[in-house]
């Protein structure tokens, strides 16, 4: 199908206008190969009624800001129409009309359609390796639940009890996180009633090292998935045989992984009130799936272009 070409500037009197606002986003814009993406993308058909399609690139990097500032497809078109900083990143001169919401509506529909919100995320994931901003120490492993868009009419999320909060209707974000960098470097989606360690072997990295996780992760089975991916087990435990003299051993055991443990909560907070994971916007596990995994590649861009900007020269 014929794309819209865009991009093509109106000429200006008097030279090219200099560029203002959202230095960061072209920062962040460089450190990716977008064409890989763009192939990832081809074949999507995101029009209606045989109108030319719009670009299959543009409509990504405009979910990716989205999740950046938590914007409503509506919100979205809107920011897209105003802001320059917005069109410069997704490609759109001054001049251009931009998409309406629902074309990101059937664009995601089309990402579903075609599973490709996975091949995306591990894309970004390698090509941000290939960048060297991890450099492998450990890795966090944990999972955290996130309400359903509606209790009502969410006939895919389950409910999910906590002994020491209110039960949660929705779903789990199973993530394993970089121990220093904080980059998420696997996320697998589950109906909330499912285990924590149910997805472990999906989400571990190759070559893992030491892997960090609270008592969901202790237990033959868990350990064992960590040592098949070349990882060591450094998780908490509840109780031990043997008297004071093993009890103190444990509780300080205990504490030198909870240490190290404990900083993936602040991935879950940042992405929890920066990036829309607060509950999920649309219906379905996939649609959560796809939520997720758009809010771990906008986390890890963001995150990528802080370290290596204060990484020194």
């Amino acid at each position: 199908m014929a794309r819209r070409r865009i991009g093509q500037e109106r000429l200006v009197v008097g030279g090219e206008a200099p560029l203002r606002g959202g230095a960061s986003l072209d920062e962040v814009a460089a450190l990716i190969d977008w064409a890989e993406l763009d192939a990832l993308l081809a074949g999507i058909s995101a029009s209606a009624k045989g109108e030319l399609g719009w670009p299959l690139l543009a409509l990504f990097r405009a979910l990716l800001l989205a999740t950046w500032h938590d914007l409503s497809d509506v919100r979205l078109a809107e920011a897209l129409d105003d802001r320059a900083s917005f069109r410069r990143f997704c490609g759109f001169a001054n001049h251009e009309p931009t998409p309406e919401r629902t074309t990101f509506v059937r664009f995601r529909a089309a990402l579903l359609r075609r599973g490709l919100d996975r091949a995306l995320f591990e894309a970004v994931t390698r090509q941000l390796d290939a960048r060297g901003v991890v450099v492998r120490t450990g890795t966090l492993v944990d999972a955290t639940h996130l309400p359903s868009a509606s209790i009502k009419c969410d006939g895919e999320a389950r409910w999910a009890g906590h002994r020491r909060r209110k039960p949660v209707h929705g779903y789990k974000a199973h993530v394993a996180t970089d121990q220093d960098a904080g980059l998420i470097r696997g996320v697998e989606v589950t109906t909330a009633n499912v285990h924590d360690a149910a997805e472990l072997a999906a989400i571990l990295p190759e070559a893992p090292g030491p892997v960090y996780g609270d008592t969901a992760f202790s237990g033959s089975k868990p350990e064992a998935a960590i040592r098949a991916c070349g990882g060591t087990p450094h998780v908490t435990h509840k109780s031990t045989w043997g008297g004071p003299a093993a009890l103190a051993r444990l509780e300080a055991h205990n504490a030198d992984v909870r240490r190290v443990r404990g900083r993936i909560e602040k991935v879950f907070g940042t992405v929890k009130r920066s990036y829309g994971l607060r509950r999920m916007r649309w219906l379905g596990l996939a649609r959560a799936g796809l939520q997720v995994r758009l809010a771990a590649m906008a986390y890890n861009l963001r995150r990528s272009w802080r370290l290596l900007e204060d990484a020194p020269a």
